[in-house]
């Protein structure tokens, strides 16, 4: 399959921003969530489901990643690229530290998969430097990871709910809330992050 599909709904603009064009039905997201037992499972599952612009889902993808561990951003790119896809226009996250502060990346995934990338988060935070000293001897690791995060932006969605989001590859925050408002049926979980958390949890009852 050539790149056309892809780019009938994603345009590329200058250096690495793309705009989406959020109108398309056959504009694809990409949604990956993942759910772990802390204490009890030393691997999370991280599911993901490609989902298009009028909700029908046409795909999804398993792997796992440590708890604890620093194989997060390895597996996103694994998920992505275990489906072999060229109709995906969008990346979404449902957060990037994940799996007891198991962090993506975000910078690495974006320059890997070269599509645009929203990390949805859902409450205010003041830092989480005091949790990786307080449990991991790779602390310093850690800490410049998440300082590579950058910071988070507000976004009010047309549910009214507020949402913090990091973004690459996406002109502005405007262009953001097109794409959450587009994916988004009711609360602040984007439908693909929904269904992503939900098979994930699936998934790991039933091992």
């Amino acid at each position: 399959m050539s790149d056309s599909r892809a780019l009938a709904s994603t345009e590329r603009m200058r250096g690495d921003k793309m705009r989406l064009h959020v109108h398309k039905k056959g504009l694809r997201c990409l949604g990956i969530a993942e759910s772990f037992q802390k204490g009890k499972s030393r691997e999370a599952v991280l599911a993901g489901v490609v989902m298009r612009g009028d909700f029908q889902i046409d795909g999804f993808a398993l792997t796992k990643i440590t708890v604890g561990g620093l194989d997060a951003t390895e597996g996103v790119l694994h998920l992505f690229e275990n489906l072999k896809r060229r109709d995906i226009n969008l990346l979404l996250l449902n957060g990037c530290v994940i799996s007891w502060y198991n962090i993506v990346e975000l910078e690495k995934v974006f320059k890997k998969i070269n599509l645009p990338l929203v990390c949805v988060t859902y409450e205010e935070s003041e830092g989480l430097e005091k949790f990786f000293k307080d449990n991991f001897k790779d602390w310093r690791k850690r800490v410049a990871r998440y300082k590579r995060l950058g910071t988070r932006t507000p976004i009010k969605l047309h549910t009214k709910k507020k949402v913090l989001v990091r973004f690459l590859g996406i002109e502005n925050e405007k262009e953001v809330k097109r794409v959450l408002d587009k994916f988004t049926l009711q609360g602040a979980v984007p439908e693909p992050l929904r269904v992503a958390r939900l098979l994930a949890r699936a998934v790991m009852r039933s091992l």
